[in-house]
C-alpha cells in the first residue's frame, strides 16, 4: 500500500512512520522539518524504503505531487504549540486549516479517497461541561489552535459529503515520549538540568490531564484505520489522568532527584487558552476491541530515561 505522511518527521509522525514501513507499505513523506528532524525517520530514507519530501502543506503545488499514487493520506503535519496559536493566530490558521483544506483539494483533484487527521481532544473541547469527556459532545475550543482542529473536522465532514472522501479525525490526549521536544515533561526536564533544586509549575499545580505514550498512539490509530469507513471521529487516549504536581512529582524520582522545590506561578491554567481539567471518555475505542497498554506513569518514566539518553543525566 502507498502512504502519505504529513509532518512525517516529527514526533507522532515519524513513530508512525516506523510502523508504516514495518508494515511493509510504500511511504512518501512531506514535511517543512520546521519543528522536527530528518533524523527521525534517516534509516528509513537512506534504505530507501521512505521517500522524503522537504515541503510545506501551505504549498498546494507540492502537496498535489506528494499526494499523487497513494491510496491513504496520514495528515500529521500540525502548528501543535497552543501558546503560539494565541499569539499568532493568523499563521496558526494558515497552517492548520489552509494547509488541511490544501490536503484535501489535492486529495479530491487526485482522487485520493482516504484521510486520517490527527485531531486534538483537550484543545477541541475546551473547558468540556462533561468529563470524561465523550465524542458526542460539541465542541468548544478556548484557543486559536483548539479551533483550527474543530474546524479541520468540519471541513473533513464536508469532504465526505460532497466529494465522497472518507476521513477518520483521530482526538489525541497529550501524547508523549521518545522524539517528543515540547510539552510538560520535556519543559520540567530542561527546568531542572539548568537547577535541580528548583522547579517552576505553570499554574497552580491542579491541573489534570490525560496522557498516552505514543507506542499505544500509533498502534490505536492503525488498529482505527482498519475498523472505519466514511467520516468519523474517535477520541485516543487514556482511562488515566493526573495533575501537573502529580507528573512532576514522578520526574523528579526518576531524575533520581530530591527535596526539589515546587514554585507555581498561579492560575487555574498554566497559560491563555490551557484547558485546566482534560479527560477522554474512550469507550467508543474500547468497543473495537482497543485499549491501551502502557500506562500512564510507565510512560513517563520511559520518556525520561529517553530524554536522560538524549541529553545527558542532570
Amino acid at each position: 500500500m502507498s502512504l502519505l505522511v504529513t509532518g512525517g518527521c516529527g514526533f507522532i509522525g515519524s513513530h508512525l512512520v516506523d510502523e508504516l514501513v514495518e508494515k511493509k507499505c510504500d511511504v512518501v513523506v512531506l514535511d517543512n522539518l520546521s519543528g522536527s528532524t530528518v533524523e527521525n525517520i534517516e534509516g528509513h530514507v537512506k534504505s530507501g524504503r521512505v521517500k522524503l519530501v522537504v515541503g510545506d502543506v501551505k504549498d498546494y503545488e507540492k502537496v498535489k505531487k506528494c499526494v499523487k499514487d497513494v491510496e491513504v493520506v496520514f495528515h500529521f503535519a500540525a502548528q501543535a504549540d497552543v501558546r503560539r496559536s494565541v499569539s499568532d493566530p493568523r499563521s496558526d490558521y494558515e497552517i492548520n486549516v489552509h494547509g488541511t483544506i490544501n490536503v484535501l483539494e489535492a486529495m479530491r483533484n487526485s482522487d485520493v479517497k482516504r484521510m486520517v487527521f490527527a485531531s486534538s481532544g483537550g484543545t477541541l473541547y475546551g473547558e468540556a461541561i462533561q468529563v470524561p469527556t465523550p465524542e458526542s459532545l460539541a465542541p468548544h475550543p478556548i484557543s486559536p489552535y483548539g479551533a483550527a482542529k474543530a474546524a479541520c473536522e468540519m471541513y473533513l465532514s464536508a469532504y465526505y459529503s460532497c466529494y465522497g472522501i472518507s476521513s477518520l479525525s483521530l482526538r489525541y490526549a497529550n501524547i508523549i515520549g521518545p522524539r517528543s521536544t515540547h510539552g510538560v515533561i520535556y519543559d520540567f526536564y530542561w527546568k531542572l538540568k539548568k537547577d535541580p533544586k528548583k522547579l517552576e509549575i505553570l499554574g497552580d499545580g491542579k491541573q489534570r490531564k490525560s496522557y498516552m505514550y505514543v507506542s499505544d498512539c500509533v498502534d490505536a490509530t492503525l488498529h482505527l484505520v482498519e475498523k472505519t469507513d466514511g467520516f468519523d471521529v474517535f477520541n485516543v487516549g487514556s482511562e488515566e489522568s493526573l495533575t501537573v504536581r502529580e507528573l512532576a512529582e514522578i520526574v523528579v524520582k526518576e531524575l533520581g532527584l530530591n527535596d526539589v522545590e515546587f514554585h507555581y506561578t498561579g492560575g487555574r491554567g498554566g497559560w491563555v487558552g490551557d484547558v485546566p481539567l482534560s479527560l477522554l471518555d474512550i469507550s467508543k475505542l474500547k468497543k473495537t476491541g482497543w485499549k491501551p497498554k502502557v500506562t500512564i506513569e510507565e510512560g513517563i518514566k520511559r520518556y525520561v530515561r529517553w530524554l536522560i539518553t538524549k541529553y545527558g543525566a542532570l
